[in-house]
């Protein structure tokens, strides 16, 4: 990301919806730019690279999901975010599972709307670098030792267990699908029960209160999320 200002652009067909995040998101110093279309958004992301994109998946010439997936097999690997009215759960699984980073349901608030875009512009500067151990809070895992500690404690895991950890702390703050974690850990044809087994499991022992996790929290009807890292020091 370069400049002085993260440029984001915004695709939706709703002109209310362009004006309040166009109003809102330069309130909070952002550089917006608005596309009405997927014609118009494929146009001005190749004429204008922004630094993230916010989508909405009903769109009026085709739809945010075809659009999404026509950037990713391009390789763009930006952050996109996707706003949209659909809560439907396939249509935000199948959003997730095309390279979304994450996604928002109208109506939405800008304070959480920001949140979210700063969690998956953070997320991208960490893929980019990928450090070799992962903290967040008193979470530590060694990526390379395999070794999870609590608040400097050794916790013992075991290969699935670690295994499912591992991949959530590669997508740290993202939300990963259960189909997602499923191909990662057992192959395509596994089923969502042994996940929610094993992510149980691993709650027992890295979280304080696992009926209340902090570190890996539940996205209802849809996957799971780690606790973002923490900055790396100064």
């Amino acid at each position: 990301m370069t400049g002085s200002a993260v440029k984001i652009l915004v695709v939706d067909d709703e002109p209310p919806i362009r004006k309040l995040l166009r109003v809102g998101l330069t309130a909070q110093g952002y550089e917006v730019n608005e596309a009405p279309n997927g014609a118009t958004a494929l146009q001005s992301a190749k004429d204008d690279p922004p630094d993230l994109i916010v989508l909405d998946l009903g769109l009026p010439d085709k739809s945010g999901h075809e659009l999404l997936q026509e950037w990713r097999d391009g390789g763009l690997t930006l952050p996109i975010v996707i706003l949209s009215s659909r809560t439907d759960e396939t249509g935000i699984v199948n959003a997730l599972e095309a390279g979304a980073d994450d996604y928002l349901t109208k109506p939405f608030g800008m304070n959480e709307l920001g949140a979210r875009l700063r969690v998956a512009l953070r997320h991208r500067l960490q893929q980019q670098g990928e450090r070799a151990i992962f903290q967040a809070g008193g979470l530590s895992i060694d990526l390379v030792k395999r070794i999870v500690k609590i608040d400097g404690r050794e916790i013992k895991l075991s290969p699935k267990e670690y295994d499912i950890l591992r991949v959530l702390a590669q997508h740290a703050g993202k939300v990963l699908t259960h189909q997602f974690l499923l191909k990662q850990i057992w192959g395509p044809a596994a089923d969502v029960q042994y996940l929610r087994v094993y992510v149980r499991q691993l709650r027992q022992k890295i979280e304080q209160s696992p009926d209340q996790p902090q570190y890996i929290t539940t996205e209802t009807g849809v996957g799971y999320r780690l606790k973002e890292a923490d900055p790396p020091p100064a």
